[in-house]
């Protein structure tokens, strides 16, 4: 059957869509907007699944690795006792204010340098050896500086938002079409107008995608900041599930922290989409079929 929208033709040849078409048009867009969502469950559903029936066939004993219904019992039982919120709100402001120091850091060191071709040579070469020290590096210093308390925390996650937010900001100006500014000069455009009119909507994608980026790391970093002698934060429950022997609690941090991360990520993303609705991408396309 065939799904083109229903017509009449009108004497003057014009065709006028029937009434109810458009309806069912809207009506399949909207389930093939929820079903994607969905779609993307597909895989780590499948997984569980088949993880329960190989420890229900005794395949495994799962003692290592508990099956799904063990760690969904674990999660419940956190919620129930209030740990679950708890440690998750703590680290949920850690990564917080960590990514907006970071961003705001990142943000404006990276147009400086993408900007200034002098700064760029001053700054650079110091920021990317700096950037090739682990993150575990820095705790002893930072825990000299600053204490275990939240002040060293926080400056870790930031130091790991900073470096992807910096290169992203700093390589989206760089690689911004030198003809395209060349001709906001013709206009005569000012410095300013040049910035919000021409060089802020080039990097806007690529700025988005540093700040994924970048927040994927803040929560990498904050399972390290957490390991400082932490008594709360899902980090405090992977180490407490290991110290105790609890596989299930180790897992069910794991995914608490998986959950946590793409909210955040998708919040990124919605946030992003009505000033990037100019962009006419292949990717877009895609998700639109």
């Amino acid at each position: 059957m065939s799904s083109a929208p229903m017509t009449l033709t009108a004497p003057n040849g014009t065709s006028v869509p029937v009434a109810g078409s458009s309806a069912r048009g809207g009506t399949r867009a909207g389930l093939i907007r929820w079903s994607r969502p969905l779609l993307g469950l597909l895989v780590p559903v499948v997984l569980a699944l088949g993880w329960e029936f190989a420890v229900y066939a005794g395949l495994s004993n799962g003692r290592l690795l508990p099956p799904p219904s063990v760690i969904l019992q674990t999660l419940a039982d956190l919620a129930a006792t209030g740990e679950l919120w708890r440690h998750s709100l703590t680290t949920v402001v850690r990564v917080l204010v960590g990514f907006g120091i970071g961003v705001i850091v990142g943000t404006v060191l990276g147009a400086i340098a993408g900007y200034s071709a002098l700064t760029r040579r001053l700054l650079d070469p110091t920021l990317q050896a700096l950037r090739a020290i682990p993150s575990i590096a820095w705790v002893p210093l930072f825990i000299l500086w600053l204490g275990i308390f939240e002040a060293s925390k926080v400056t870790l996650i930031a130091v790991g938002v900073f470096f992807p937010v910096y290169l992203g900001v700093m390589g989206a100006i760089m690689s911004v079409d030198r003809k395209i500014v060349e001709v906001g000069r013709a206009f005569r455009l000012s410095g300013l107008a040049l910035v919000r009119r021409i060089l802020l909507p080039a990097v806007l994608p690529s700025y988005i995608v540093a700040l994924r980026s970048g927040l994927g790391l803040g929560w990498m970093f904050v399972v390290a900041a957490e390991f400082l002698g932490a008594s709360e934060g899902l980090g405090y429950l992977l180490i407490d599930g290991q110290q105790l022997g609890k596989p299930a609690q180790i897992v069910a941090a794991i995914i608490t922290f998986a959950i946590l991360g793409k909210i955040a990520d998708g919040l990124i993303v919605l946030a992003a989409a009505p000033f990037l609705r100019w962009e006419d991408r292949f990717g877009a396309r895609a998700d639109a079929n």
